[in-house]
């Protein structure tokens, strides 16, 4: 076991790649050392964590596969075992996204889904809660389509509608000890998916005609880390893309 720091540790789920890397950058800034968790220890990017060491966070990696309930359980002892010192902030970010409709579903679509989706970020705030000393922090990360859902990705729609019904649920088990909220990003990086053009004109769709940055949806989950009287809520950092009905998912708009 490491020597305890007087830093916090946060476990970040998918905490070394996009959004989940912006999210533990900001931690780092903010003060926090990070145990960050990939599928698959090829993921882990020794450059990425000597940064966040010069922003002054010890770095801990670790890989579980999050369909795989047993691994997913051990993670915040694992991350006790590496800090010297339990995580007091988990940020579920991890997430399965695969193509189905309500047409090609199938059971094992649903069960894999929901599996790293729902299953895994409940039973690591259960984790988490069994070991936290004093206040303790989740925060899920779920998309803004769990208020307006589209008819693709079917499995992957069904499992954030689950966990984001979940974040009232959990806050309530879990006062006064441990607070759960969320953040519901929308469109936000591009993907070899768009073109630029189209990236353009879904962006003028938006309410607020702008897409949210990583960096704003990571200072959304360092707020909800830090604010002690909140719990139980789900901020939408979207461009305003949970007040609009969209008929399809992004990707198939403005093509």
């Amino acid at each position: 076991m490491a020597e305890p720091s007087a830093r916090p540790l946060a476990l970040v789920t998918g905490g070394w790649r996009r959004i989940g890397a912006a999210i533990a950058r900001t931690l780092a800034v903010a003060g926090w050392d990070l145990a960050l968790h990939a599928h698959s220890a090829a993921t882990f990017d020794q450059g990425f964590a000597d940064e966040l060491a010069r922003l002054g966070a010890a770095v801990h990696p670790l890989a579980a596969d999050l369909a795989d309930a047993e691994a997913v359980t051990r993670m915040p002892a694992q991350a006790m075992a590496l800090a010297g010192r339990a995580p007091t902030l988990l940020v579920n970010c991890a997430a399965l996204f695969r193509e189905d409709t309500v047409a090609t579903v199938t059971a094992g679509m649903l069960e894999e889904h929901l599996a790293v989706n729902l299953a895994a970020p409940v039973l690591l705030t259960r984790a988490l809660a069994d070991l936290a000393v004093g206040d303790a922090a989740v925060v899920h990360i779920l998309d803004q389509r769990v208020l307006n859902p589209v008819p693709d990705q079917l499995s992957y729609t069904l499992s954030k509608q689950a966990l984001h019904a979940a974040v009232r649920t959990l806050a309530r088990s879990l006062a006064p000890r441990v607070r759960v909220n969320a953040v519901a990003p929308g469109l936000t990086l591009p993907t070899p998916d768009y073109t630029e053009e189209q990236w353009l004109r879904l962006t003028a769709l938006m309410p607020l005609e702008r897409l949210a940055s990583p960096g704003e949806i990571a200072e959304a989950v360092l707020f909800l880390a830090q604010a002690r009287a909140v719990t139980g809520q789900t901020i939408f950092v979207d461009g305003g893309a949970h007040l609009e009905s969209f008929a399809r998912d992004f990707v198939y708009l403005e093509a």
